[in-house]
């Protein structure tokens, strides 16, 4: 068994894409109409065929409640695996990244946190 898919909710699946794509280096994988929103995934440029992350809607009413539960207590949705967060902070805080927890050492790993500008906030994190 292995993973194959994880989801992050997004506002605007649009927004998330550009976002995802252009300012975190993912890269569109799928994109399939669905009425009025898409089945939508980006991959690490690193692993074409790896995991895909599903750009999700959020709007089932338990999403927004969920969201800003996490966002109120600081709680990351998820973590991305980066080589270097301190590399990668100063990277995407040039681009604009609004960071809520700067580069952070714990131990044996290194954390950072941003917003996403689509509702969540996202730890990245490296080895020590």
């Amino acid at each position: 068994m292995r993973v194959n898919l994880a989801s992050v909710f997004v506002d605007d699946q649009e927004k998330a894409l550009t976002f995802y794509t252009e300012v975190l280096g993912f890269e569109k994988k799928t994109e399939i109409p669905l009425g009025e929103h898409r089945w939508l995934t980006v991959v690490s440029p690193a692993d074409p065929d790896g995991v895909e992350l599903v750009l999700e809607p959020a709007g089932h009413p338990a999403v927004g409640p969920f969201r800003q539960a996490l966002v109120a207590d600081g709680i990351p949705f998820t973590s991305f695996a980066v080589d270097d967060v301190h590399a990668e902070f100063d990277r995407l805080r040039a681009l604009g990244v609004v960071f809520t927890q700067p580069p952070l050492e714990l131990g044996a790993v290194t954390t950072a946190v941003l917003d996403d500008t689509c509702g969540n906030l996202i730890q990245i994190a490296s080895s020590v």
